[in-house]
């Protein structure tokens, strides 16, 4: 912290909160560096290196894994061997890994659900690859309009009511250590996600360029005359789910592994009996074959969930309506001369991001997807609303609410496009991505309050972020992703299962649906809101028992032996936390190795074969 008034530190002004007044005199830093050259270079590589590995583990898993924590991590430990190579000669100080962590964020974060479950639907649902340069404009407009949907919510959410965030705040306490504690501290947890990457990558290579290990070991007994594996009952050597589980709740992992048992071990079976297992070719079992059935349980408890947190939660919905008021109150708006408004980023950049940035979404809307110039115009003002609320509910939960945000869009655009099943997947895209970079953004500019950042650098660093990100992950989707391969056993994609899916029943109906999947889907929203319910207020000594919804939800979509891993990385992550606490650090990181070398090797396996 920094005692006294720097020369740069603006007076205060009338009003500025007393909370504010404080930190513009004891931490905000103002003379050190925050957004630098290298600083954005070296963030859009890390983003660019996390977008690629994020990308693999969402196709495999449906799961989009933060950046922030790794990010700052590997920042660090790059620079402490360039300073102590010579090679540099000014160590990465304290904000100025902050603002190159906020940069990787915007990067890394591109493949996050909002944009991969829907640019994996639309791929599913229709045989014609969007134009990779319209798509790269689509998503880059998305991301830029979330973050300056961020900018007019900040004082509020952060300086004044100081939401958690508790992702940017675990970020800024793992930079501040690192850089107090020196390079023991930061180099240790870099050691062992250098350690945990390198076992990774090794692993993708034996098993699969040299062959040296099996992809899986599959039990020896049968279920209805099939192999076990059959059922996707089988254990994977990939230590990307491993790892993917270390980074969950152990109750999320629990869950996982009680859906999977319920749905491949009980229902599976119950349905092939009844000649309701979809057969796939020459195959009477397969995994496509058992989630034609069962992805519509499993996306009605997802949805059902989803929805039923988000209405719980009014007073936030009220708080988040409230401080929007707030927002267009003169008397509640910063000075832009004196105080902290001279130190935050204006809010008059939100409606002028939002006049530059709302022309180009529509047309994109009307000329990529067929949706009618009406529905794209409602489409930027109903994002950017949903993204005011996702902001609120991230700050509070550290999850942000895509599984009830998109469905919202696609319930809303199936009664004004019926029919337009792409336009109904890609208006939900606007709404979630608009959404996650929000949230996003905010989450980082929490780290960057807790150490006195400037805002204005970490909003040009978010900036550069989503252009690159949006620059980077378009090639890559179509370097990887095969089409054809989405929903398969070696690219689960549940999340765009459920997206593509959820879009179909709203689009064309679920009374086309057969009568067993109608009264599935009830089922599964009743189950959803049941324990979505249940989860909000039973007490703490019993929530522990109760199954994640969204554990539950997505065993039902991915294949046994995916939740069966998870669960492994959930239970050992437990284990470490609860026996061997002096390692709780070092989870992250190993976690986050592991996914990375797997993931990064396994991608240069894919395109050196493909």
């Amino acid at each position: 912290m920094v005692s006294g008034v720097s020369p740069q530190v603006p007076p205060p002004d009338a009003g500025d909160s007393i909370e504010e007044a404080r930190w513009l005199r004891e931490v905000y830093q103002p003379d050190a560096p925050n957004l630098t050259v290298r600083a954005v270079i070296v963030g859009i590589l890390i983003g660019g290196v996390m977008s690629a590995s994020n990308i693999y583990v969402f196709f495999k898993t449906g799961w989009s894994l933060g950046v922030t924590l790794t990010a700052c991590i590997l920042a660090f430990a790059t620079f402490a061997g360039l300073h102590k190579l010579g090679l540099i000669k000014r160590p990465l100080g304290v904000l100025e890994n902050n603002a190159l962590t906020t940069v990787a964020s915007g990067a890394g974060y591109m493949t996050a659900g909002g944009n991969a479950a829907a640019f994996g639907a639309l791929l599913m649902v229709t045989t014609v690859r969007p134009n990779q340069i319209g798509m790269i404009a689509w998503f880059g407009i998305i991301a830029a309009l979330g973050v300056f949907a961020a900018i007019p919510i900040k004082r509020q959410l952060i300086n004044k009511e100081a939401l958690p965030f508790p992702t940017g705040t675990a970020t800024a306490e793992t930079i501040r250590t690192m850089h107090l504690a020196g390079e023991g501290k930061g180099t240790g947890a870099a050691k062992a996600l250098a350690i945990s990457a390198a076992i990774g990558g090794l692993l993708a290579l034996l098993r699969d360029l040299w062959k040296v290990i099996p992809a899986t070991f599959n039990p020896p007994f049968q279920i209805m005359g099939h192999a076990a594996v059959k059922w996707t009952i089988a254990l994977k050597t990939e230590v990307v789910l491993l790892g993917a589980g270390m980074l969950i709740s152990f109750r999320t992992g629990w869950s996982l592994l009680v859906g999977a048992v319920i749905n491949y071990a009980i229902i599976a079976p119950a349905l092939f009996e009844r000649d309701l297992v979809k057969q796939m070719g020459d195959k009477p079992v397969s995994y496509a074959g058992i989630i034609d059935w069962t992805l519509w349980p499993g996306a009605a408890i997802l949805v059902g969930a989803g929805l039923t947190s988000f209405a719980l939660d009014w007073r936030s919905l009220g708080r988040a309506f409230s401080g929007i008021g707030g927002m267009l109150n003169k008397k509640t708006r910063a000075s832009q001369g004196t105080g902290i408004g001279a130190v935050e980023a204006p809010e008059w950049w939100f409606p002028v991001g939002c006049l530059l940035l709302t022309p180009p979404i529509v047309a994109l809307m009307y000329l990529m997807f067929d949706i009618p110039l009406y529905a794209a115009v409602f489409a930027v003002p109903l994002a950017v609303l949903m993204g005011f609320i996702a902001a609120r509910v991230t700050g509070e939960t550290d999850v942000t609410p895509t599984k009830a945000l998109g469905p919202v869009t696609q319930m809303i655009y199936g009664a004004i496009t019926p029919g337009n099943l792409t336009g109904n997947i890609m208006s939900a895209n606007v709404t979630g991505g608009i959404g996650l970079h929000a949230a996003d953004l905010l989450t980082t500019l929490k780290t960057g309050w807790l150490l006195g950042a400037k805002p204005r650098h970490q909003v040009y660093a978010q900036l550069f972020g989503v252009l690159a990100g949006a620059a980077i992950i378009v090639p890559l989707f179509d370097l990887l992703i095969d089409p054809a391969t989405l929903g398969g056993d070696d690219w689960p994609a549940p999340s765009c299962v459920v997206w593509a899916n959820v879009s179909k029943a709203f689009v064309g109906g679920i009374d086309a649906l057969h009568e067993s999947k109608q009264i599935a889907i009830l089922i599964g929203l009743l189950a959803g809101i049941g324990l979505a319910i249940v989860e909000k207020y039973a007490p703490k000594h019993i929530k522990a028992f109760v199954p994640s919804p969204f554990g539950i939800g997505l065993a039902m979509v991915v294949p046994f032996s995916n939740s069966l891993v998870m669960f492994m990385g959930a239970a050992l992550a437990e284990v470490v936390r609860r026996k061997y606490p002096r390692f709780d650090p070092y989870i992250v990181p190993i976690a986050s190795g592991l996914i990375a070398g797997e993931s990064l090797i396994g991608i240069g396996i894919t395109i050196a074969t493909a």
